[in-house]
C-alpha cells in the first residue's frame, strides 16, 4: 500500500475525510454540551424517556440498559437492547432526551418492519467483508497491473481482482448511504414522540433536541461522502473509471 501515500489525490481525500469527520465530531460534542445545560421541565432522565416512548409505542420486549462510553448509545435489533451511555441514561436535560428518543426511534423502526433498517441489517456482513477483503483485492489488482489490462482490453487476473474488490467495497459504500435516511427517520420519530408525549415542553428544549439530532445526522452524511470518495479513488486507480493514460 506504500504507493498511495505519495499520491496527491489520495492525500487530498484523506485530508478532506479527516476535516469532515473532525468537524462533525466537534459539532456533536458542542451541541450535546449546549443541550446538557437545558434541564427538562418534565424532569425525566434519558432512561425514563426511552421507557415511556417504548410503552406508548406498545413495545414491551426491548430492554433499556446503561452502556459505558461517551455518546456510545445504540439499539441492537439482534438482542432487542437499547443501550444508553451514562450521560444519556441518567441525564435530565434536552440532549439526553433527544438521544434517548432517537435510539427508541430505531426500536420502533424494527418493530414496525421499516424496510431500510431490514436492508441495512442484511448488508452488515457484506459491508464488513467489503470494507476489509474488498480493499485488499483492489490493491492486489492494482499491483498486478489492472489499469494496464483495462487500457489494453485484457481482462486478466488483475482486472478481475480489481473489479471484484471494487464491487465488495461498493457494498460498504451502499451501507453507508442507506444508513443516512435510517438515522434521519429515527430522529424525525424522536422529535414527534417527544412533542406528542409532552416530554419536551418549551421552544428552548425543542431547539436543543433538534440541534443535537441534526448534528448527529450529519456525521452519517459525512461518513457516506467519505466512503464514496474512497470508492471512486480505488476504482480510478484500478483503471475501472476515468483514463489514467
Amino acid at each position: 500500500m506504500w504507493f498511495m501515500y505519495f499520491d496527491p489525490l489520495y492525500l487530498l481525500i484523506m485530508a478532506v475525510s479527516i476535516l469532515l469527520s473532525g468537524a462533525c465530531a466537534v459539532m456533536v460534542k458542542a451541541r450535546f454540551a449546549a443541550g446538557r445545560a437545558v434541564p427538562l421541565a418534565s424532569g425525566q432522565c434519558g432512561a425514563e424517556v426511552a421507557a415511556r416512548i417504548l410503552y406508548q409505542a406498545g413495545i414491551d420486549d426491548v430492554q433499556v440498559v446503561e452502556h459505558r462510553g461517551f455518546l456510545s448509545d445504540h439499539y441492537n435489533p439482534m438482542t432487542k437492547t437499547l443501550a444508553l451511555s451514562p450521560e444519556v441514561f441518567r441525564g435530565r436535560h434536552a440532549a439526553a432526551a433527544g438521544v434517548a428518543a432517537h435510539e427508541v426511534g430505531h426500536a420502533i423502526q424494527h418493530a414496525s418492519g421499516y424496510a431500510l433498517l431490514g436492508l441495512r441489517t442484511a448488508l452488515v456482513p457484506l459491508a464488513s467483508l467489503g470494507s476489509n477483503l474488498g480493499l485488499w483485492l483492489v490493491i492486489f489488482g492494482i499491483m498486478l497491473g489492472s489499469a494496464d489490462q483495462v487500457a489494453q482490453g485484457d481482462h486478466g487476473l488483475a482486472y478481475y481482482l480489481a473489479i471484484g474488490g471494487v464491487g465488495l467495497f461498493g457494498l460498504a459504500t451502499v451501507f453507508a448511504f442507506i444508513t443516512v435516511p435510517i438515522e434521519f427517520d429515527a430522529s424525525a420519530r424522536a422529535k414527534r414522540q417527544l412533542a406528542d408525549l409532552g416530554i419536551i415542553r418549551s421552544g428552548e428544549e425543542t431547539a436543543h433536541v433538534r440541534a443535537v439530532l441534526n448534528a448527529a445526522g450529519l456525521t452519517y452524511v459525512a461518513a457516506a461522502v467519505i466512503a464514496l470518495m474512497q470508492l471512486l479513488y480505488w476504482a480510478m486507480r484500478a483503471g475501472l473509471i476515468g483514463n489514467r493514460r
